[in-house]
């Protein structure tokens, strides 16, 4: 299980102490609220109190107690109440789980969960913001060539890039947080969900005091859609990671190298070839949004039960939201350390710049030739003819490969333009003019 590697106040979330004190919590509110209904007798839901006290004070003791009564009993719920009417004993632990049904305990708890796991995600976003910000500040000005279908299109800067990854994780904080939202939702209508033997009272006082609000209808079951809809916010998130692992690992490339993930003194990157400085990092959170994907398509077969339920759900949900909230808790503390520890190249991608010979600007002079009369069809012959010359003559090792030197040998082309008017079309000003104003839009000038 991956939940190992989160952080420790994840584990705790999905701890078998943490889950029945959570259980516990709710029994011990649906008792307080069916005294409020006249239905317990407040001197019985007292010693039910003081009985479960005992084992909120030894919940491992509560943790072993119910699976060595599973072992027998072959139900977790049941084994649970059997624990707590035993420390409960006499006549008032028949009270205990009146009224309710296994999933009532089980999903409102689940809820509780899933919600305290969303307030850590979000905090880790919101770690990881302050530090992209920082980068793309940094690197605001920072020329590198944009690329389409990996092959160089026109120039951006580095902190362009970044600003993107920022305002992408500003959506996955909306999402986590609209997750958080969709999930708050807790039941204790009983077997169907019709409320034959509780009154809505009793779920609507419970749900409040967990900052949860009651489902407004529910089966033996909360719906399964919203627990899907939680875990592929998860996923996308996860991908919003492993969109910008693979943009560094290619940016890591040998012929490349523009940027370069932390390399710690005294790590290894192979086994056999002691020059290598591996991405491995960044191909972890590649490999680790996958399993987020996976786990996100098992949410999405959950929501199809049978009839008001199945418990097909079950052990799928055991699995899936333990590691995927622990999974992508995880994948942020990394997130936060490569981008903190970023090695960015300025000069590499200067050279680089320079690889495709001023060529970037083609598109800038197909619009100037328009702006000046010429009908889109002419002036892109014109610049193009004007590419393929510069391409021809790289590849033949002339001194003429460069795209502003071939456009202004050709009488075609320079007759449109005045004396230094191609010079200064074709400069990295041009294109970062708006720089500024971006960064002021998306708040981080």
């Amino acid at each position: 299980m991956i939940t190992r590697y989160s952080r420790p106040e994840m584990r705790a979330i999905w701890a078998d102490e943490n889950r029945l004190r959570i259980w516990l919590e709710v029994e011990l509110l649906a008792c307080e609220a069916l005294v409020q209904e006249g239905i317990v007798p407040a001197a019985d839901a007292a010693k039910i109190k003081s009985g479960a006290a005992k084992w909120a004070a030894d919940l491992p003791g509560l943790a072993a107690r119910q699976g060595e009564l599973e072992k027998t009993l072959h139900h977790d719920v049941v084994a649970f109440t059997t624990a707590v009417a035993e420390k409960v004993g006499g006549h008032a632990s028949r009270w205990f789980h009146f009224g309710l049904t296994s999933s009532d305990i089980v999903d409102t708890a689940l809820a509780v969960q899933m919600t305290q796991s969303a307030d850590i995600l979000i905090a880790g976003v919101k770690q990881l913001l302050p530090v992209i910000a920082r980068r793309a500040r940094e690197h605001q000005f920072t020329p590198c060539i944009g690329r389409s279908h990996g092959i160089h299109a026109e120039p951006t800067t580095f902190g362009l890039k970044l600003a993107l990854m920022h305002d992408e994780f500003r959506r996955a904080q909306a999402r986590l947080e609209h997750a958080r939202e969709a999930v708050s939702v807790g039941k204790l209508s009983g077997a169907v969900g019709t409320s034959a033997h509780l009154p809505p009272r009793v779920e609507v006082a419970v749900c409040k005091k967990l900052g949860l609000r009651p489902a407004p209808i529910a089966t033996q079951v909360i719906q399964r859609d919203l627990h899907a809809e939680f875990m592929t916010a998860l996923a996308l998130v996860g991908a919003g990671i492993e969109r910008w692992s693979v943009e560094f690992r290619h940016l890591q490339r040998t012929e490349v190298l523009e940027a370069e993930e932390p390399f710690a003194s005294g790590q290894k990157g192979s086994s056999a070839m002691p020059h290598k400085r591996n991405p491995i990092t960044w191909e972890r959170l590649t490999g680790l949004a996958r399993v987020l994907r996976g786990n996100a398509i098992a949410a999405l077969e959950n929501v199809a039960l049978w009839h008001e339920r199945d418990i097909s759900h079950s052990s799928v949900e055991r699995i899936i939201f333990p590691d995927s909230c622990a999974l992508l808790d995880y994948m942020f503390s990394l997130l936060i350390r490569l981008m903190d520890g970023l090695k960015v190249y300025p000069e590499n991608m200067k050279r680089n710049l320079g690889l495709s010979l001023g060529m970037w600007n083609s598109q800038t002079v197909l619009l100037a030739l328009i702006r000046k009369g010429l009908k889109r069809e002419a002036a892109y012959e014109l610049v193009q003819d004007a590419a393929m010359k510069t391409w021809q003559a790289r590849h033949a090792g002339r001194d003429d490969a460069d795209f502003l030197a071939q456009l202004k040998s050709d009488p075609a082309v320079g007759r449109h333009f005045k004396h230094g008017e191609l010079e200064k079309l074709c400069s990295l000003d041009f294109h970062f003019k708006e720089v500024k104003n971006r960064f002021k839009k998306l708040g981080l000038a």
